[in-house]
């Protein structure tokens, strides 16, 4: 069974406030196999098998530019395990290297994985967070109400602002390229996450 293990490793856990319980928090509505907990001081992990779920939960991490984020795509040793830290196989083993590396990475993510695909995942995700990283709290209002399937003029009488604000906002968020990234990594990661029933 191929399945993606997310592992999160919080950045300068040292010096500032345990974030772990909030980002589970924040992630506990999507659809998971095995559900995220912590499983070492400020690491936290859980595994996917639905392939739109996985970029809504790096969409997340992102978000909040705290962590080092691993996902490693592989087997998984059957049956799997009602909690993340008792799973085994290759998944695991590629999640670890893949946070590991996300340390000195751009935008402290790696995804790790014997299909070329994974690579091709990984660059797309580089890609979408660069334009993440430009919205600011007001470009994120605006596309967490798109998100709601709001309309721009609808999203301006939320905000109290014209629909042509709203465009402006969208468009200095990158609300439309970070859709079709969003698109296209739940693409790939169906893909990834498919490869062997396709074979």
């Amino acid at each position: 069974m191929i399945v993606a293990v997310l592992t999160v490793d919080q950045r300068s856990s040292r010096t500032s406030a345990d974030r772990v319980p909030e980002a589970i928090a924040a992630l506990a509505g999507l659809p998971v196999l095995v559900p995220f907990e912590r499983t070492a001081g400020d690491e936290f992990q859980g595994v996917f098998d639905a392939p739109a779920a996985l970029p809504r939960a790096v969409e997340v991490l992102l978000r909040e530019d705290a962590w080092n984020i691993g996902i490693g795509v592989g087997d998984v040793e059957l049956p799997v395990p009602d909690e993340a830290r008792a799973g085994r196989g290759p998944a695991y083993l590629h999640a670890r290297s893949a946070v590991t590396a996300a340390k000195n990475s751009p935008w402290h993510l790696r995804v790790d994985g014997d299909s070329p695909d994974a690579r091709s995942l990984e660059t797309t995700l580089w890609l979408w967070a660069a334009v993440l990283a430009r919205r600011t709290r007001r470009g994120w209002e605006v596309a967490d109400l798109v998100d709601e399937g709001l309309s721009y003029e609808e999203a301006g009488r939320r905000l109290g602002i014209t629909q042509s604000a709203v465009s402006q906002r969208a468009q200095a968020a990158g609300i439309v390229e970070g859709r079709r990234a969003r698109e296209l990594a739940t693409r790939l990661s169906t893909t990834l996450l498919t490869a062997r029933a396709d074979a």
